[in-house]
């Protein structure tokens, strides 16, 4: 069987952040087919099964860049976490860098998770991040923490850099889902590695791996793909790590690389 691993946010939903009716189309057909689809996302499991035409799929979901694995029965098979002892050395780092945090536990994501704050504007943000008692996130028990998030604002994108310049020494995984955030995991969590994880556990032999994507995190599906799409709306540094340009993810670029795919056909090949 092939697998088919496919991002969310700016690939396998619009600008919107829906679903489309052809990329339904497209997941159901594959599967019908007898292929492996499997969301491979930087996303939450809550702010997944939110989503409109998502939660009647029987289909894995690799949540929080390859930190937590479900199975296509929504059963946990795997996660991956930051120990309380790192993020107590990272946290002061990023505060001391003047970056908006998201921590994303086992008890959902403080101050927010990241697709509430899409359209919130800069005054909002600095005061949710100004506001929030980031003190109480460790009287937690048996607190889980899978991923931070250094989010900047869209005129200070030089923070992206100094960010991981100034994380470099930890042991740990940095990818960016958007141009203004970084994404911070345990060095076992990487969209690629959860792939090759999952195969080995379910004891799956794929003959061909299908990635699909548009953002720096999914730059680690590429690596372990045999073929890799990048939607028309990727910053050329993911389109040039790319085998396939695709249409974009308001033009359901994802359905339409499927079909070609599938048919053998060249699908906007660069």
């Amino acid at each position: 069987m092939k697998c088919f691993s496919i991002d969310l946010d700016g690939t396998l939903l619009n600008s919107e952040h829906e679903i489309t009716e052809a990329n339904l189309i497209a997941i159901n057909e594959l599967q019908d087919m007898g292929h492996e689809v499997i969301l491979n996302t930087g996303r939450a499991y809550g702010d997944v099964i939110k989503i409109n035409g998502l939660q009647n799929l029987e289909i894995p979901i690799f949540c929080v860049n390859g930190s937590v694995l479900f199975s296509a029965k929504r059963e946990l098979l795997y996660e991956a976490t930051i120990s309380i002892e790192t993020y107590k050395e990272l946290f002061p780092i990023l505060k001391e860098l003047g970056v908006g945090i998201l921590v994303y536990t086992n008890y959902g994501g403080f101050p927010s998770t990241l697709p509430p704050l899409h359209k919130k504007s800069k005054e909002e943000l600095n005061t949710l991040f100004e506001e929030f008692n980031y003190d109480a996130i460790l009287e937690q028990d048996q607190l889980k923490i899978y991923k931070l998030i250094a989010l900047t604002h869209h005129d200070e994108l030089e923070k992206v850099d100094e960010v991981k310049k100034a994380l470099g020494k930890f042991a740990i995984s940095m990818a960016s889902s958007f141009p203004n955030n970084v994404e911070i995991t345990s060095n076992e969590a990487h969209k690629g590695k959860a792939l090759l994880r999952y195969q080995k556990m379910m004891n799956l032999d794929f003959e061909e791996i299908i990635a699909f994507g548009d953002g720096g995190n999914d730059l680690a599906m590429f690596e372990v793909a045999s073929t890799s799409v990048a939607m028309a709306n990727a910053p050329l540094n993911v389109q040039d790590k790319a085998d396939i340009i695709t249409k974009s993810n308001d033009e359901d670029g994802f359905a339409y690389a499927v079909r070609h795919l599938l048919n053998l056909k060249e699908a906007a090949v660069k």
